[in-house]
């Protein structure tokens, strides 16, 4: 009965006249190729009524409305797909809880790399910076993202790995499985595990305000200069489950970092638009890290309960002290600074800022 299944035919228009009768997965396998079939069949059974692929020139083609599936596979590139947030709610809500969604894309990332392999001069690396200009700053631009979109349809656009990880987890999906090696894309499996938050603004431009712990348990916005993807901030706790912190006190293999972004920390540069937290009275110039919720919870109790009463301070106490920048570093740095606050709370902040100032200028300590 199991190699019958197999057989189970679907409906597929190639044109206007005639229908041809297909299996699922010889479908998927004409559309994506053997390695992309593999990794979908170790997803989900395509041999389930329930599973649901998704091939049309109509990006919300998922059935009648009251139809929902185990199982969703889109078979078009997501590179090619106009509006990549409505096509993953749209799913979501296709999708049973637990159900699965299997999609695939080609990222920034492979795209530069597959120039740099079949150009060996540096034309293909200057047609990539041309090309990512042309389709990362026409899109973020209000006044000139309507021609954008006319004149593209949307094709072709240039997405990294963060990005579609980061806009996933926003439409209510777990990520299950991730593999960038197949024939040159990246294949993604997803979990729903809940509704899309559709309260918020994702992060997109140069500068933009982070959600983080003031005084008192209070969540103020932190003015920073962009050193991630966009839509990166959906992607902590993920990074934190499969990587860990490194020996930097940040999550290790972070590739929701850009090229530029890693300067940009080591010179302290994203920092400099928190002086407008300080002139709103949000934060002060030297003190404790200002931290997302997700990293609060890794911080130990103790110190948790030192913290709550203390503005947050744009030069860290590990900076000052010239400790280690690992996660226990800042930790010991910042018990030594919240205890020295108690005896002398504004000789102390003038004493670390200028000790932070020398270690920075004269010892070259770098930022984490």
């Amino acid at each position: 009965m199991r190699n019958l299944k197999r057989y189970i035919p679907i409906e597929v228009k190639i044109s206007e006249s005639r229908l041809v009768k297909k299996s699922k997965i010889d479908f998927v396998k004409d559309a994506i190729g053997n390695m992309g079939l593999n990794f979908v069949s170790a997803q989900m059974n395509l041999n389930y009524v329930s599973t649901r692929l998704i091939y049309s020139k109509d990006d919300f083609n998922l059935g009648k409305e009251e139809e929902r599936h185990t199982g969703i596979v889109s078979l078009k590139k997501f590179n090619n797909v106009r509006h990549i947030d409505s096509f993953f709610e749209n799913v979501n809500t296709k999708l049973t809880v637990g159900g699965v969604f299997v999609g695939y894309i080609q990222t920034n990332e492979q795209r530069v790399s597959n120039r740099k392999r079949t150009n060996k001069l540096r034309i293909g690396e200057i047609a990539s910076i041309f090309e990512f200009i042309f389709h990362r700053i026409p899109p973020k631009v209000k006044l000139i993202k309507p021609i954008y979109f006319f004149l593209t349809r949307g094709k072709n656009r240039r997405i990294s790995k963060a990005e579609i990880c980061g806009r996933m987890v926003r439409s209510g999906f777990t990520i299950s499985e991730i593999n960038d090696d197949i024939d040159g894309f990246l294949y993604f499996s997803v979990i729903k595990s809940g509704e899309p938050i559709r309260d918020d603004q994702p992060s997109y431009g140069l500068l933009y305000k982070m959600p983080r712990r003031g005084q008192n348990g209070k969540t103020i916005g932190v003015y920073k200069l962009r050193t991630m993807h966009p839509y990166s901030e959906y992607l902590q706790d993920y990074v934190l489950k499969t990587y860990g912190y490194g020996s930097n006190g940040k999550p290790a293999n972070d590739f929701r970092l850009t090229r530029w972004g890693k300067i940009f920390r080591r010179y302290w540069i994203d920092e400099l638009p928190q002086l407008i937290n300080v002139f709103k009275g949000e934060m002060k110039l030297v003190g404790i890290r200002p931290v997302s919720d997700r990293y609060y919870q890794d911080i130990p109790k103790h110190l948790q309960k030192l913290r709550e009463k203390r503005k947050p301070g744009c030069i860290p106490p590990y900076v000052a002290f010239d400790k280690n920048p690992s996660k226990e570093g800042v930790f010991q740095a910042e018990e030594m600074y919240l205890r020295l606050q108690k005896k002398d709370s504004f000789r102390t902040d003038m004493k670390l800022a200028f000790k932070a100032i020398i270690n920075i200028v004269i010892k070259r300590k770098r930022s984490a």
